[in-house]
């Protein structure tokens, strides 16, 4: 083995993945909420949950986020089978199946905790309403790639403001289980977009990134319209999120460029072996 390809690393199959997702799923962090006591509604509703201030910095937060992890998934799943049939890769959808069914998880964990601090869940949000409509305008796998894992990047500056926000013993917990998630959903989305961008011609694909940081602007702007007031409780000003929202997110962007790849085979699809160079 020559320096050279001791520098490089493997990117994940769709079999790894699939490995991947299974195993994640069998090894979730402990919330205790065994600890909730049995009140009126079910799980119980306990006043000492949140503190009046963490409730009025994160309740209205919560509940849009959770309605935003609840997508059934279709749009994507449909997506996801139409690319996995154009590269002979039918295990891609099954991966996908389990990608969706973690990202619910998600949502069906925020749900229990709003039951149990006694915020009503909601069915309509404008921010979730204008996230889906930017994913079904075109409902193709690249643009999906896309939203999520621009969203997914501010959902790693989400989650760790909600979790130092407050003193929740169950709330901080849930959200190192989905700060642990979406991480490695970063990553699927990343590889993913390079292995689709991979053909494109430099100059397009410089065209692309461009567009990429039009719309990533506008989600930066729109989650802080949308949730100042919790990312202010977990102690970000305007400036640090900001400036985390494009630090992650050029890392994303770096990961997805095709020329960072050493592509093994022709085609990817069916276990082909895709190769990753190394950061400098």
């Amino acid at each position: 083995m020559n320096e050279k390809t001791m520098d490089l690393l493997t990117v994940r199959t769709s079999g790894q993945w699939h490995e991947y997702f299974l195993r994640n799923a069998a090894q979730r962090l402990e919330v205790p909420w065994e600890q909730v006591g049995q009140g009126d509604q079910g799980l119980g509703a306990q006043a000492d949950e949140l503190s009046h201030k963490e409730r009025k910095a994160v309740a209205g937060s919560l509940q849009a986020w959770q309605l935003g992890e609840t997508s059934d998934g279709r749009h994507l799943l449909a997506a996801a089978e139409r690319y996995a049939h154009r590269q002979q890769d039918p295990l891609f959808i099954e991966v996908v199946r389990l990608f969706i069914r973690e990202e619910q998880s998600h949502g069906t964990e925020l749900g229990k905790f709003l039951d149990v601090a006694g915020i009503p869940r909601i069915r309509r949000n404008w921010g979730d309403s204008m996230f889906r409509a930017i994913r079904y305008c075109l409902p193709s796998m690249e643009l999906w790639a896309t939203v999520v894992i621009m969203v997914e990047t501010l959902a790693l500056i989400f989650y760790k403001a909600i979790r130092d926000a407050t003193r929740s013993p169950r709330l901080r917990p849930l959200c190192n289980q989905i700060l642990h998630d979406e991480v490695h959903h970063i990553r699927f989305q990343y590889e993913r977009l390079a292995i689709l961008l991979r053909c494109r011609p430099r100059m397009l694909l410089q065209a692309t990134y461009g567009l990429h940081r039009v719309l990533f602007s506008g989600i930066v702007i729109a989650v802080w319209l949308g949730h100042y007031r919790a990312l202010r409780a977990g102690g970000l000003t305007f400036r640090d999120y900001w400036q985390g929202a494009w630090l992650r997110m050029r890392f994303a962007w770096l990961r997805m460029d095709p020329s960072r790849y050493c592509w093994a085979e022709p085609e990817i699809g069916r276990g082909s072996a895709v190769v990753l160079a190394a950061d400098p």
